[in-house]
């Protein structure tokens, strides 16, 4: 699919990450003003909320769904609401528009760079999954042996937790290093402190648009879900590493989960498919995949220490996952576990091949053995207070691209113990 051109100049550059091809769903305000549900285009935002209000654009005919901050009751509304919104929004932002149409949208909309974005949707339930076959891998090797790098049922199911909604922030958001038991390898007995290994996870976060109430198909999975973010899975390494026998990560991963400010809808990816790789193992019937359900997304992380410019430390594909977000959906519904609108699954760490391409400092700097030497000549094995993280994605097309917006966040220093008396 080629370019589609719209009448916001802004909207034709083949950099610009909001084309016409793009229409992401986020939320913003303006000042002191109240919250509304927008649509970002070229170097604007698209007040839909407003234009519900309107009557200029509505996705119900009888209620109003864009009235709160999110995008949940739209959502709710299902896939052919979905697709008819979307190409009724196309027509009215396309070259050609009608002069009223093009007055009307100018009205109702802001520029990108005057507008502060929030969560774009109530975040119901978070699932992060263990996906990605290089970063599995990696770390399996670091702490069992090449031999032992896999768990034995790896190859057979996509593994998740359930992690916390409460712990998920919009791009922007600074994030504190947190307290929690650490016991050095030589050590008898845990401490209390400040985390000491403090990590990111570069992932790719699917949002669910469509309740379930019981197992359902891979192709019944993809129907469900809405559109993707870019997803930072802050980790406390050596938190984990004393907490996660027998049960899996715990307070590791509650300390910040950060998203995108956009939600891509899934329409806007659909020219970038690709499969899953090729089965290592047949996987049982169930995980079927008819649909190619991977993306090829361009991924990369920077960070910036204090006061200094960003380095690329990694860049990376989605397309290197090993199970896609519809495979996890329905794996998430075989117990009769029900989802919900606004429910996120984390995709796991997408890591690469190569060392450039590893998702997550703990592989970057092989359990902290090899130290990053960033362009500003510091030496990173893991995160250091003040440094601020990047994610960024885009799908690149005929003469566009496709992006979420950074995903961004700061690392704060530890509280003072917050028990002491």
């Amino acid at each position: 699919m080629p370019l589609l051109r719209s009448w916001i100049d802004s909207a034709n550059s083949a950099t610009t990450p909001f084309p016409l091809n793009n229409l992401p769903h986020g939320v913003f305000s303006v000042g002191e003003g109240d919250l509304r549900c927008g649509i970002a285009i070229g170097d604007r935002v698209i007040d839909a909320t407003v234009l519900e209000a309107a009557g200029l654009l509505r996705a119900d005919p009888e209620a109003d769904v864009l009235d709160a901050p999110y995008w949940n009751d739209f959502m709710e509304l299902g896939p052919k609401a979905w697709a008819d919104y979307r190409a009724r929004l196309t027509a009215m932002l396309a070259e050609g528009a009608d002069e009223a149409t093009q007055d009307a949208l100018t009205t109702f909309s802001v520029p990108l760079a005057e507008a502060a974005l929030h969560l774009p949707f109530k975040v119901t339930e978070y699932t992060d999954f263990y996906a990605g076959k290089h970063h599995a891998t990696n770390v399996g090797t670091m702490f069992r042996g090449a031999e032992n790098a896999l768990p034995p049922n790896w190859l057979s199911i996509p593994i998740g937790y359930n992690g916390r909604a409460s712990s998920v922030v919009v791009s922007g958001t600074d994030v504190r290093r947190p307290w929690g038991q650490l016991k050095a390898p030589d050590a008898e007995l845990p401490v209390f402190a400040p985390c000491k290994r403090f990590d990111l996870e570069l992932e790719l976060g699917a949002v669910v648009g469509q309740a379930s109430s019981g197992p359902v198909t891979v192709a019944e999975a993809e129907d469900m879900i809405f559109g993707y973010v870019l997803l930072n899975d802050w980790s406390a390494r050596d938190i984990q590493a004393w907490e996660y026998q027998p049960l899996g990560p715990f307070q590791a991963k509650a300390t910040a989960t950060t998203i995108s400010p956009w939600i891509v809808p899934k329409a806007a990816l659909a020219p970038f498919r690709v499969p899953v790789p090729a089965r290592e193992r047949p996987l049982l019937p169930y995980l079927d995949e008819a649909t190619p359900g991977l993306y090829d997304i361009d991924l990369s992380v920077s960070l910036a220490p204090a006061g200094k410019a960003a380095s690329t430390i990694s860049r990376t594909n989605y397309r290197e996952m090993y199970y896609s977000a519809a495979q996890q959906l329905a794996h998430h519904t075989t117990s009769g576990c029900p989802m919900n609108v606004g429910d996120l699954l984390g995709s796991g760490t997408i890591s690469g091949p190569e060392k450039s391409a590893r998702g997550s400092l703990l592989e970057l700097s092989w359990g902290g053995k090899e130290p990053l030497t960033l362009d500003s000549g510091e030496a990173r094995s893991f995160l250091e207070d003040g440094d601020r993280l990047t994610l960024h994605g885009t799908a690149h097309g005929d003469g566009y691209t496709i992006g979420f917006g950074d995903c961004t966040g700061r690392l704060l220093a530890a509280l003072a113990d917050p028990y002491a008396r």
